[in-house]
């Protein structure tokens, strides 16, 4: 029997769906997007935090949450660049 993908695994499967959904104006945005200088400066001040073993419980879930969509919108960000990619070699 096949192993069960991991989490991870199914969250790259669903990305590659969206993905596919992507012109290309839409895989140049995604591909532009920047963090916003709130959202930027809040993850440095928790990611100090954490590196000190000072985060309370909630800034624990705020931090883990800014680093996963951070993550997803980074997978999502080289889905767009294979897209365009392949776009540019049909």
């Amino acid at each position: 029997m096949k192993n069960p993908a991991t989490g991870s695994e199914m969250v790259d499967r669903l990305l590659e769906s969206l993905s596919r959904c992507f012109d290309v104006n839409t895989a140049k945005a995604v591909i532009e997007l920047r963090q916003d200088e709130l959202a930027r400066r809040r993850m440095e001040e928790l990611g100090i935090k954490s590196d000190e073993g000072l985060l309370s419980p909630e800034e624990e879930t705020e931090y883990d949450a800014l680093i996963e969509v951070s993550d997803v919108i980074a997978t999502l960000q080289v889905k767009a660049r294979q897209q365009l990619v392949g776009a540019e070699s049909s």
